[in-house]
């Protein structure tokens, strides 16, 4: 998959291309993908998705946008995942932003991009003001298809819905709509090393993720150290500001990992979230820190049916 910035870096050759933020990839960002992956296809086109860095609602009311739950990396991740052959990352600032409807289309997709055909999800606005619509493109000569939302039990799948559902620890919901559990992938990064001295050892995540979706305990699987999912590791992860420790800290991810003594740093790894234990929690001691890490692993251990650690 080959990414590109600018719209001066062409592709030399002619596109269907899938327009939107995909925060997630969730089942009906990947309906839209497959979708486009077929009409390229048949078209003798090749797939591009076009994406925008910051999200909108970021540029727009940075103080109200909503989490995020996919950093950039992440999305470009799943994209080369899904067979997508080229991905452009639109920077939305205010000039992108105030782009009228003709010239996002004649130069743009037509003259930058050389897009004959364009997917959308079926609420999709765009250009300044979001004055344009899916018959802007069927007006201006694009072949356009229109995906249709995706339902799951009744309920329409979405970022927002994706979101509610790990903010509140329903993590098997949140699977179900993203169809994998959600996870959260970074470098191994050396930390304050405070877990190694209570007697289990972490290891950090560096997150791009300043404002995460989930916060708290977990039992996890650490992916990225293997072909497969054979080759995930069992474990336990804390997902915050550790009150206990640090005042106005930064969310940090840190990972337990059972009955591992390898060497992780540098490694860029995966951590899948499958079921939470508990909030986080300030306490007074780091004597009761340690009970209560005992009692994580505990639980995660039972979880994943792993005999108790001796």
């Amino acid at each position: 998959m080959q990414i590109f910035r600018h719209f001066h870096q062409a592709a030399n050759f002619p596109l269907a291309v899938a327009i939107g933020n995909f925060d997630g990839v969730h089942l009906g960002h990947q309906a839209l993908l497959q979708r486009l992956i077929e009409v390229a296809a048949a078209q003798g086109l090749k797939s591009a998705v076009m994406t925008f860095e910051p999200h909108p609602r970021e540029f727009f009311t940075p103080e109200r946008a909503p989490t995020r739950l996919t950093s950039l990396r992440e999305k470009l991740e799943l994209f080369a995942e899904a067979g997508v052959d080229y991905v452009y990352v639109c920077h939305f600032n205010r000039r992108f932003a105030a782009m009228t409807v003709q010239d996002f289309m004649q130069n743009i997709l037509r003259n930058a991009m050389d897009a004959r055909a364009i997917l959308v999800g079926d609420d999709f606005r765009f250009g300044a003001g979001r004055q344009g619509s899916k018959e802007d493109f069927v007006n201006a000569g694009f072949s356009l298809q229109s995906q249709p939302q995706v339902d799951l039990d009744g309920q329409r799948v979405s970022s927002t819905v994706v979101r509610e559902a790990l903010a509140q620890g329903r993590l098997d919901e949140a699977a179900r709509l993203l169809g994998r559990p959600y996870s959260i992938s970074g470098k191994v990064v050396h930390g304050d090393k405070l877990a190694r001295e209570l007697g289990y050892p972490t290891a950090n995540i560096h997150m791009l993720h300043e404002r995460p979706p989930l916060m708290g305990i977990y039992a996890v699987k650490l992916a990225g150290l293997g072909e497969g999912a054979a080759s995930d590791l069992p474990g336990v992860a804390s997902l915050g500001v550790r009150p206990t420790v640090k005042q106005n800290g930064r969310p940090t991810l840190e990972v337990h990992v059972f009955d591992f003594n390898g060497n992780l740093y540098g490694r860029h790894v995966r951590v899948k979230f499958l079921h939470k234990i508990r909030d986080e929690m300030k306490f007074d001691s780091l004597e009761t820190l340690k009970y209560w890490i005992a009692k994580d692993a505990e639980q995660a251990r039972a979880y994943f049916q792993l005999s108790p650690q001796n």
